[in-house]
């Protein structure tokens, strides 16, 4: 079976074609490629396959096999695995997630794509689609007990849940410590991914992630826009923000008269091969 290992912004995950290859067991070939010392290594496993309604759909597994609804890093890649290895000759493509179709502007040099642009869609605020528990129609800077210290969280859902909590140094935090603690607090029925996001002025923000299902990685594409969006809801940033993660630098923007949330940013194939 062929494989393509892709990353954006350092959030690497293997790409199977599922147009010429098939999968019997995605959740557990995502564990096996995904470990670091005995697979390929990987914060998980995409799926590119047909879709009755899209261009192409997009499956995205975590590190721990979990089926993710949506990953904005990972569909990226999609978008330049489906270009670069000539599925496609458009530059505008659909793809089909659990969280919706996604539309996607390709950046291409040297007839290789470089750079793409997603249109997220709209932030998911209520409570019960993030899911969140909680009785308030918003879930803006709600305190939250971690680890015997009070936070202050913003929830917002691109398609999957995420707990935006503002620090003052992501530097120096303990993401290790904290991290599995938000994940599995009992205020997420579906667990969540949480960002930790130090705001340096109106336009720019420094993040860290910790995922749902696969620890802390480089960058999170949905969790970036979801960062964005808490620190607009919270009066922090303007609605153009360049936001720096450990594995690169994302460019997100708001269009308050759509309400949708724009990401752009790279893409890149790191090595193919061949699972045996």
């Amino acid at each position: 079976m062929k494989f393509t290992k892709m990353n954006g912004c350092g959030n690497d995950y293997v790409y199977i074609n599922g147009f010429v290859e098939k999968v019997e067991n995605p959740k557990e070939l995502a564990k096996k490629v995904s470990d670091r010392h005995f697979g390929i290594g990987s914060d998980g496993l995409i799926l590119i396959v047909p879709s009755d309604k899209a261009d192409f759909c997009m499956r995205m597994f975590n590190a721990d096999g979990s089926e993710g609804e949506m990953c904005g890093n990972g569909i990226r890649c999609v978008a330049k695995y489906v270009y670069d290895h000539k599925m496609t000759d458009k530059t505008e493509i659909s793809v089909e997630t659990k969280a919706g179709i996604k539309y996607l502007d390709l950046t291409v040099e040297d007839e290789k794509v470089t750079k793409v642009k997603v249109d997220m869609g709209e932030p998911i605020l209520e409570p019960k689609k993030i899911p969140v528990r909680s009785e308030k129609k918003r879930v803006v800077n709600e305190p939250i007990a971690v680890a015997e210290k009070t936070w202050n969280m913003t929830c917002v859902s691109m398609g999957n849940p995420h707990a935006v909590v503002f620090v003052e140094d992501t530097g120096s935090l303990e993401i290790e410590k904290y991290g599995p603690l938000f994940e599995n607090h009992e205020l997420f029925p579906n667990r969540t991914n949480t960002e930790f996001v130090q705001v340096l002025n109106r336009n720019e923000i420094n993040m860290r992630v910790w995922e749902r299902g696969s620890g802390e990685t480089l960058a999170c594409g949905t969790g970036t826009c979801a960062s964005v969006v808490a620190c607009i809801l919270n009066g922090y940033t303007d609605e153009k923000v360049l936001v720096h993660l450990l594995g690169g630098d994302l460019e997100i923007e708001y269009e308050k008269t759509t309400n949708h949330v724009f990401m752009t940013g790279p893409a890149e194939t790191v090595f193919e091969g061949e699972l045996l």
